[in-house]
């Protein structure tokens, strides 16, 4: 199984002085995902919960929405010429009665550590009809305080970010901003679906009571993930994408970006925002 971190030589360079040192560096791999053994989608990643992984990529795109649609998730041998298991293939067996998708090489995806579902055909291909709308009674309220607080949160619970500095980190939050889960991974989809498959295995979906933080950019297939797993708020420590906030008003997502110190962007949604809880520090401005 590929590690999460690995060594390398480097040399550093402080105050024009040269040394020779090991560095603790993030592991990224290539994981196959396949359905039927048909391959699926291809992403680099970070090993470790492979198996969440494609589950909530599944989910992401509208294939399952219980972990019953689930028959069976295994790692397949064969990926080297000798036939040794790198552990960088899973194969996804539905359960009986559970319609596969069209998989041709137009839907066939191919995603990377930074830029998420860049294979699909064209917009209206992403725009997966969801499973279930955000609906959430009664609407999750949340004080701007507590947003403000939550990427300090996200960022002590960051243990390779720690070794590294190489990672991103999604992290799914309570209203009351109790930490539920987090992952990390090289790329923020896989963080994402990573915590999504999660809920699915554990029979939690929709996520209709919870806070999806980022530590990156709030992208179309974020707002995507979040609106497919129910969620109905989506924070970002940076800057959304047009497309995601033309998402988020369109499916009722809170949407909210420049998540940093005691100011922040609301995008959508902001009905989610309960400013009458107190206000910020005046004259406190976002980007």
């Amino acid at each position: 199984m590929g590690r999460v971190t690995e060594r390398r030589r480097v040399v550093r360079i402080r105050d024009g002085a040269p040394s020779t040192r090991p560095d603790t560096l993030v592991a990224e791999e290539p994981l196959e995902i396949r359905l039927g053994g048909k391959p699926l989608a291809i992403t680099m990643r970070t090993p470790g919960d492979d198996f969440a992984l494609a589950a909530g990529f599944l989910v992401s795109e509208g294939v399952v929405s219980r972990a019953e649609d689930v028959a069976n998730i295994v790692y397949c041998a064969g990926a080297t010429q000798d036939g040794s298991n790198t552990y960088n293939i899973v194969d996804v067996q539905l359960a009986p009665g559970v319609p596969l998708p069209d998989i041709t090489l137009e839907r066939n995806v191919y995603t990377t550590s930074s830029c998420g579902l860049c294979g699909k055909a064209g917009l209206d291909a992403v725009r997966t009809t969801a499973r279930w709308p955000i609906a959430d009674t009664p609407p999750v309220l949340v004080a701007p305080e507590l947003l403000a607080a939550l990427p300090g949160r996200l960022r002590a619970a960051q243990r390779v970010f720690d070794r590294t500095g190489g990672l991103h980190a999604a992290g799914l939050f309570s209203p009351e901003g109790e930490l539920l889960d987090l992952r990390e991974d090289v790329g923020r989809h896989n963080a994402v679906d990573k915590l999504i498959g999660r809920a699915l295995q554990s029979g939690r979906l929709p996520l209709s009571r919870s806070i999806l933080l980022v530590s990156g950019r709030a992208s179309f297939e974020l707002a995507q993930k979040a609106v497919m797993a129910g969620i109905p708020l989506l924070a970002a420590v940076s800057a959304p994408s047009s497309l995601a906030v033309d998402l988020a008003a369109e499916t009722g997502l809170t949407l909210v970006g420049f998540l940093r110190g005691d100011s922040m962007n609301v995008y959508a949604g902001e009905q989610r925002i309960d400013l009458r809880a107190g206000a910020m520090a005046a004259g406190g401005t976002a980007r």
